[in-house]
């Protein structure tokens, strides 16, 4: 199985809106472990692990968000193996 692990950096109107939430509902329907967490700056980060798709399927989610939310950029970096068990909000 290929394998992908990358960090995700939101940035735009992404507190307060459902953003983390969402992801987890969007992570759980791809496949995709790790974590989203709010940052003191506004942002959101997340660490996102899974097959090549579901974490391309999921960045593209990322990209777009939920209803309410005004994604402004998003920075996506890959990450060395990571070993999540599920998909949490920090």
């Amino acid at each position: 199985m290929d394998g992908k692990s990358v960090s995700i950096q939101v940035s735009g109107k992404v507190q307060n809106v459902g953003y983390r939430y969402q992801a987890k509902e969007a992570a759980d329907r791809f496949g995709v472990r790790g974590f989203v967490r709010n940052q003191p700056d506004g942002t959101v980060y997340v660490e996102a692990v899974g097959t090549n798709l579901a974490v391309e399927l999921f960045c593209e989610w990322c990209r777009k968000g939920p209803d309410r939310v005004k994604v402004k950029d998003i920075y996506i970096c890959n990450l060395p193996d990571q070993d999540f068990v599920g998909f949490v909000i920090k």
